[in-house]
């Protein structure tokens, strides 16, 4: 995979795809996670006398709309890099952006418009990629949380200058990448979230490498309905129900344990105050939904967890957004930063989770992907990893 180490930045336009797709209220960034998470790039590409033209997306936009646009993000970047950020209007592909990116001196900062305004983006539209390749004379492919789209302004625009990963793209793939190739056993992987279906390439994946597994979240309800548990108005993927059978079978097969809650916080609505109540997970009550993991289950994760030297971990294990059914990821979290072990997290809600309790500096690796990160956990690889020359074992080493 070529780095920064290759690139001469001196004199040169950068083009730099960044991952800003923050969290904004009231027209101000809520998390600059993302945005801090590519100072270092930033300041490296600078301090060599490039100056740099970024790109990025922000949300679902459906075409150019400016609840979307970038503009707080400039005004965010600028306060953080200590340095004027010039914010470009038009639309990336634009002549204006064009002459716009063409009077920047050695050291000055331009960030585009949302690329998602363009309608080629995501069909990695060639001539959209050609576009923005003038915009500069090299590429960096910094935005791991999109490496594996194949979207124009990441794989596209690549084929079309001399490419290299940025420095948090290295750091991603040196910390994922040690997951599946050097795990220190025992090692442990920790599942939440909504869908079994986003989570079964890796799950399919990791089952032979892992020493256990532990699912909650809603996705556990497929997972205890497929083994003949009542699950209530539990959220379930009906159609998925022979697959979790065949996964539940699979561990058992391969001898290893996949953990499942035995008893939920049940709630008859998602709501802040709703009445609660701490039940079976398998013998939820009719018009009762499963929220949270239950404090058994709670204990006895944390007690797989004990002596674990890896961790991985994807996804809240309740509704995280509304208390009180944030309990159980918040124990998990805190479970998993009181150990000795090379531990990892990805996921939007389980790193709120770490930062809400302060504890990004107690996991040796907050990842800025979610789909990417378990994306790269099931195939080894990414797009965005392959359009910069791929992967050799010694990238991953620890």
């Amino acid at each position: 995979m070529r780095t920064l180490k290759e690139l001469d930045p001196q004199g040169k336009r950068v083009l730099v795809r960044v991952d800003y797709n923050v969290p904004l209220q009231e027209g101000r960034v809520r998390d600059d996670t993302r945005i801090r998470a590519s100072l270092p790039t930033l300041e490296r590409l600078l301090s060599g006398g490039a100056s740099i033209v970024l790109l990025s997306h922000l949300g679902r936009p459906k075409g150019v709309d400016p609840a979307f646009s970038l503009a707080p993000v400039a005004a965010a970047l600028e306060g953080l890099l200590r340095r004027p950020v010039r914010f470009v209007p038009s639309l990336p592909s634009s002549e204006a952006t064009r002459a716009a990116v063409a009077e920047l001196a050695a050291g000055e900062v331009a960030l585009l418009e949302n690329v998602r305004f363009e309608p080629g983006e995501k069909k990695n539209d060639p001539e959209l990629a050609r576009a923005y390749a003038r915009l500069g004379e090299a590429f960096v492919l910094d935005a791991f949380g999109s490496a594996h789209r194949e979207h124009a302004s990441v794989v596209g625009v690549a084929r079309e200058l001399p490419s290299y990963a940025g420095l948090l793209m290295e750091k991603e793939v040196k910390a994922l990448g040690r997951l599946l190739h050097h795990p220190e056993p025992p090692y442990w992987v920790m599942l939440g979230g909504a869908k079994v279906s986003d989570k079964i390439g890796v799950i399919e994946s990791l089952l032979p490498r892992v020493d256990g597994m532990a699912i909650g979240g809603a996705m556990a309800f497929t997972f205890i309905k497929a083994a003949g548990g009542r699950v209530g108005a539990s959220l379930v993927e009906d159609d998925k129900l022979e697959l979790a059978r065949s996964l539940l079978d699979r561990a058992r097969e391969l001898d290893k344990p996949l953990l499942l809650p035995s008893d939920v916080v049940a709630a008859q609505e998602i709501r802040k105050g709703a009445e609660t109540r701490v039940v079976p997970a398998d013998a939820v009550p009719e018009g009762w939904m499963g929220l949270d993991i239950g404090p058994r289950t709670r204990e006895a994760f944390a007690s797989a967890l004990a002596g674990a030297r890896t961790v991985f971990w994807n996804g809240p294990m309740g509704v995280f957004e509304t208390p009180p059914f944030d309990a159980g990821t918040l124990a998990v979290a805190e479970a998993i930063a009181a150990l000795d072990a090379y531990t990892v997290v990805g996921g939007g809600d389980s790193v709120a989770a770490v930062n809400r309790l302060g504890y990004a500096d107690r996991f040796s690796h907050v990842s800025t992907g979610g789909g990417a990160s378990l994306e790269f956990l099931e195939r080894g690889t990414l797009p965005g990893i392959e359009v910069l020359g791929g992967l050799t074992p010694e990238e991953v080493a620890p």
